[in-house]
């Protein structure tokens, strides 16, 4: 079959190009942005769509001809693209695949999408399975429980953070939240064998593994698979957990989001039993999956950079936003020596103390807004760096500060790298 799947780029999007490819279909892939998938997947043809903008049928209609079945797994958990991404553009879409001949639709929503969770989330996802129902198209929904792999995003990257905390394992609650975890290799076969089949036609499927644990558990699964020494399990309670979520919020890429715990708190279990008879095979346990794939180091730098990214952008952060402040209100004298360094005359002093305050703040406010990394990483080295080269042309003797007034440059130019390097949580 040829297939448009959205949602290619994410962790499950992946997994169900690999699945697809390898079975030989045909795949359109719908992503933000190519990023590289193009060399991973050089037998997949890519389509790069913002999809909380492609509302309107005509923004689909070129993307459509010849395709037979699409895939539905994007999504985002927070932010305020919620409702065109989960609603407007689906319906969008399927009004176009309605015109183009397109005869079905697998939507991958989420176990939580049901009236009585109040999130965002998971009312725009019980919202966008109602415009699928009423596209006229044939459909099949899945609705996951806790998706888990051998890499991980979202909640499981969260577990594995948790997991992979120094002597204590901090624990939301009382740490009885229910999952039924499904490895995401069998989610995607069981989303190929759907798309293979008309058998599943206006069904919703809750596609679990064969096991249930509490969140306590699963923490604790995790640190072993780690190879983690045995924690003391800390309770956190909920009030502490929800201000933790409410910060997340507010910086917009947090380890946790009010989203995110409220999905967690909300019951994520299911029948496994009952999804197996009805797809025709046996999903693996959680403790088969992490036997099968013992932890390697890779798997436990990110257990204990999880925490540490999100620290060490705040840290940034603040050495900007405090170069502003010491720049404005302390910065004449040493502006003063580096003009005269550079045998400038004095009337640059005030010039130089504010054009460096303004890149300093400008620099405070792209780290904020930015997402992957890469971008600001690359303007924080250049400033870095230009600092670095015009003080110690213009004041040498600060390459022999007993404080390391230069020095210290060395060590904040390798923190950045290092955070380039991890922010991208993709």
């Amino acid at each position: 079959m040829r297939i448009l799947l959205l949602g290619a780029g994410g962790f499950i999007g992946r997994q169900i190009m690999a699945e697809l490819l390898a079975h030989g279909h045909d795949l359109v892939a719908v992503v933000r942005r190519v990023a590289g998938l193009d060399a991973m997947f050089p037998a997949a043809r890519f389509v790069t769509l913002d999809l909380a903008r492609a509302t309107g049928p005509a923004d689909w209609a070129p993307h459509l001809p010849g395709i037979d079945l699409v895939i539905n797994c994007a999504g985002i958990l927070r932010g305020r693209d919620m409702v065109p991404v989960h609603v407007d553009m689906p319906r969008a879409l399927y009004a176009a695949a309605r015109e183009a001949g397109v005869k079905r639709v697998v939507l991958i929503s989420a176990i939580s999408a049901r009236p009585d969770v109040a999130t965002d989330y998971a009312q725009a996802k019980l919202a966008g399975e109602a415009a699928l129902r009423d596209s006229g198209l044939g459909w099949t929904i899945l609705r996951p429980s806790l998706v888990y792999g051998d890499g991980s995003y979202g909640g499981t990257s969260l577990v594995r953070g948790l997991a992979g905390l120094p002597l204590v394992l901090p624990v939301p609650g009382d740490g009885h939240f229910p999952f039924t975890p499904i490895h995401v290799r069998d989610l995607a076969r069981a989303i190929r064998v759907v798309c293979e089949t008309t058998r599943f036609d206006g069904q919703t499927l809750d596609p679990t593994g064969p096991e249930t644990l509490n969140l306590r558990a699963l923490l604790l699964r995790y640190r072993g698979w780690l190879g983690f020494a045995h924690p003391v399990v800390l309770p956190v309670p909920m009030p502490v957990m929800h201000g933790l979520a409410r910060l997340g919020d507010l910086l917009g890429s947090g380890p946790i989001s009010s989203n995110s715990l409220e999905q967690m708190v909300a019951g994520n279990a299911g029948d496994g039993e009952a999804f197996a008879r009805a797809i025709g095979f046996a999903p693996r346990s959680l403790g088969d999956a992490l036997r099968d794939h013992p932890a390697q180091v890779q798997d436990r730098w990110h257990a204990r950079l999880y925490f540490l990214a999100p620290l060490l952008r705040v840290m940034l952060l603040m050495m900007w936003l405090a170069s502003v402040w010491l720049g404005l209100c302390y910065g004449h004298d040493p502006a003063a020596q580096v003009v005269r360094g550079l045998g400038l005359g004095a009337a640059w002093a005030d010039p130089l103390r504010w054009s460096g305050s303004l890149l300093d703040l400008a620099l405070a406010i792209w780290l904020l807004l930015d997402r992957t990394g890469r971008s600001v990483t690359l303007a924080q080295c250049v400033v870095i760096l230009g600092y670095t080269l015009v003080i110690g042309v213009a004041v040498p003797a600060l390459w022999l500060d007993p404080y390391g007034a230069l020095l210290k440059n060395l060590p904040v130019l390798g923190a950045v790298l290092v955070y380039g390097a991890i922010a991208d949580r993709r």
